[in-house]
């Protein structure tokens, strides 16, 4: 990789591998899901990335490339890390917690590497590339705020907490502290 064209169209094909991979995680994520509004999420962002990787195809027209995916090693990590999360064996409340938190981060991952495509494509003067991934870009960024509106619904049905202590003296560093209770609203 020589200039500025080459490292897009290698960042292009690392996309092209991240949304194929986050379609096939969604599949999973969905079927794993206990709860009605998180499969409902996860099956429109599933929707939403598929037209997504038809915007990538695009791009590569637009620079006469076929589309060829570039394994992305950061997508790859994130789907690894929900492999090792899954043999911890957790309920089925905190798999859907663990899975709308790592939704987040790959949508957090994405944003990034769409800022970084739609300046390239501005730099190289491809203006079609340029609007169909700022496109992708916006819609990654609509998706985290839905995601984390979401991850505020979800809630694990056990909390790991005791019951509200008042003064306890913690053995190991000789801290008084304090828990409480939630109060509701």
């Amino acid at each position: 990789m020589q200039n500025a064209r080459e490292f897009f169209v290698h960042e292009l094909a690392d996309m092209y591998d991240a949304e194929h991979k986050v379609i096939s995680e969604l599949d999973e994520q969905i079927r794993e899901s206990s709860r009605p509004d998180v499969q409902k999420a996860f099956t429109q962002h599933k929707a939403q990335t598929e037209r997504q990787v038809q915007r990538v195809e695009q791009c590569f027209s637009e620079i006469g490339q076929q589309p060829e995916a570039c394994e992305c090693a950061g997508i790859r990590g994130l789907v690894d890390e929900h492999e090792h999360f899954k043999q911890e064996q957790p309920s089925k409340d905190l798999l859907d917690l663990f899975n709308v938190d790592a939704a987040m981060k790959v949508e957090h991952y994405e944003i990034a590497a769409y800022e970084s495509l739609t300046r390239l494509a501005q730099d190289l003067g491809y203006g079609k590339s340029y609007k169909l991934l700022s496109q992708n870009m916006k819609e990654e960024q609509q998706m985290l705020k839905k995601m984390e509106g979401l991850s505020k619904r979800v809630k694990p049905a056990q909390l790991g907490i005791e019951d509200t202590t008042i003064g306890a003296r913690s053995q190991s560093h000789g801290v008084s502290t304090r828990t409480s209770t939630p109060r509701s609203r």
